[in-house]
């Protein structure tokens, strides 16, 4: 993401017996950012290298107590009358009954209700309860768009950026994602700050993309909640309250499944970033994202394996990382050192372990 770089400021560490610098890396040649992240290459420096399930849940047995207790439970209060409209198009379609949706949204659709509309150009993109078809699709989210409606308007911002389906027409895109931003849609949210910041770039362009970034982080939205961790700590002038909760904004990505989220938590819990210094739970992090096939992960890990550092040292598992992430493009000099200095026996074990790997 433009203006946030991924080498957090590192705190005050007093590593005890090796120095643990370890900073992101980068794969060489161009690099296509889709989200906010951006991974420095710099090898760590040299270090030493060392030789209940849940079963049985029951649920809350409390009212059981108070019943035993000899009082009456309370009445119920009385059901409130459904005054509104049924969507009888929208329940067709939660229950998989997609023709029924259809026919009922299409009939809806044509009289300009805009959710209904909206639902009809979702399913004909889907192909749900009808052939797929992209261009008419389009055509709804345009009228739907026009309505007002947030989701629509999102959409068909895309399309407009995309410029495949319908004429690309920047300047319209970027006026239905700001109105869907501002209509609260959480995607439109993420993307109208992205917009906003490779406008003006820098410090201000974040300061200004920071509101959108953070009720979007709020509804979820995993890119959100991670540029709301980068922001927070390396933007100056973020009050220190919001700066103590970029670590936590961080987990939340790294646990909605944000490979890039995982991989910079586990590298901040491992030199102590936004919080204390974790170096177990640091490898975890990292394991994990390696073995799901993130490149700069399986770089990480090599070197974690080297430096014995919330693992046991094992220079095996260590030569295979490095050649995984050493056949996807990332040179290490410093692991590629590691590597020529090992037993040949021990290349040969790495060599047939990274064979057989394959993401989990």
């Amino acid at each position: 993401m433009p203006g946030v770089g991924a080498n957090a400021p590192q705190p005050d560490v007093t590593p005890t017996d090796e120095d643990t610098d370890f900073g992101p890396a980068k794969p060489d040649g161009p690099e296509v950012l889709s989200r906010p992240s951006d991974v420095n290459a710099e090898p760590i420096r040299k270090g030493r290298v060392g030789t209940s399930d849940q079963k049985d849940l029951q649920p809350s047995e409390g009212v059981n107590v108070y019943q035993r207790m000899g009082a009456a439970l309370p009445a119920l209060p009385p059901e409130k009358k459904f005054l509104g409209k049924v969507d009888e198009a929208f329940g067709h379609y939660q229950r998989g009954e997609y023709v029924q949706a259809l026919s009922k949204a299409l009939t809806r659709a044509q009289t300009g209700d805009a959710a209904a509309q909206t639902l009809v150009a979702e399913m004909m993109s889907r192909g749900f309860g009808i052939a797929r078809d992209d261009k008419t699709a389009a055509f709804w989210y345009e009228q739907a768009a026009k309505g007002g409606d947030p989701v629509a308007m999102f959409k068909y911002a895309l399309l407009l950026m995309e410029g495949k389906i319908v004429k690309h027409d920047k300047k319209l895109a970027d006026d239905y994602m700001q109105r869907a931003a501002q209509a609260g849609n959480g995607e439109a949210e993420f993307n109208w700050a992205q917009i906003l910041v490779s406008q003006t770039p820098g410090p201000n362009g974040l300061h200004a993309a920071l509101p959108f970034y953070e009720k979007s982080a709020e509804k979820g939205i995993a890119d959100a909640q991670y540029a709301v961790s980068q922001i927070y700590w390396n933007l100056k002038d973020i009050p220190a309250d919001k700066k103590a909760k970029a670590r936590d904004w961080l987990m939340r990505a790294a646990k909605a499944g944000f490979d890039t989220a995982q991989v910079d938590l586990g590298v901040w819990l491992v030199n102590g970033v936004g919080g204390e210094r974790n170096l177990e739970e640091g490898f975890r992090w990292l394991y994990g994202a390696a073995q799901r096939g993130n490149v700069v992960a399986q770089n990480k890990v090599a070197h974690l394996y080297i430096q014995a550092l919330g693992t046991k040292p094992d220079p095996v598992e260590a030569a295979k990382w490095y050649v995984l992430s050493r056949r996807a493009g990332l040179k290490d000099a410093s692991l590629e050192d590691f590597y020529l200095g090992i037993e040949e026996d021990q290349q040969k074990q790495a060599i047939e372990a990274a064979n057989r790997f394959r993401p989990a």
